[in-house]
């Protein structure tokens, strides 16, 4: 097969793919259904949270950090889709990546404030991060995977979500704590 023809059959695929996800989204998970909903609050409840518990004086830092967050978390979920080991069957639009009411909103938010308490109080961030991991992995997945709204495949588990939250909190954490010594010193 030549690059051309490589091409011609990606760009035909990804039409098909693009149209039968759109079709499932009509069927099975749109506005009507209470899947939608939940994925709407999910979406907006934590950013909604946040507007009014985030430290003002430190916007930069703490967004930050929930964008660094929210940027790990978007790229590993689309790779853990895009191979199947984690799906979210319902989603807010078929033009968006699926899971962008968790890695937009409800992960980011939640370490964001987790590092905010930390920082602010003089808590071991280490060890906050580990119980949140926690609960958003072993809690909270749980949950999702029992109500169908995500699906654990191909090996992937509750357990390998905890490390990956963990991986992205202390990677988001390091990489804020890198640009503030940059940005202090210039200061």
């Amino acid at each position: 097969m030549t690059y051309r023809e490589y091409w011609e059959q990606i760009y035909e695929k990804h039409e098909e793919l693009n149209s039968i996800i759109s079709s499932y989204w009509n069927n099975y998970s749109h506005m009507g259904t209470w899947q939608f909903w939940v994925v709407i609050f999910l979406l907006l409840f934590p950013l909604f949270l946040l507007y009014f518990t985030v430290d003002r004086k430190r916007l930069f830092e703490l967004f930050f950090f929930g964008y660094t967050a929210h940027m790990l978390w978007a790229y590993i979920d689309i790779m853990l889709e895009s191979y199947g080991y984690f799906v979210h069957p319902y989603f807010l639009i078929p033009a968006l990546p699926l899971a962008l009411n968790m890695t937009a909103s409800a992960l980011p938010v939640g370490f964001l404030l987790v590092y905010q308490y930390c920082t602010n109080n003089h808590k071991n961030f280490y060890l906050y991060t580990l119980m949140i991991s926690a609960v958003f992995a072993f809690g909270f997945g749980s949950l999702e995977a029992h109500f169908g709204l995500v699906i654990f495949d191909k090996g992937m588990n509750q357990f390998y979500l905890f490390l990956i939250d963990i991986v992205i909190a202390f990677t988001s954490f390091w990489f804020t704590k890198f640009i503030s010594r940059i940005v202090n010193n210039q200061s």
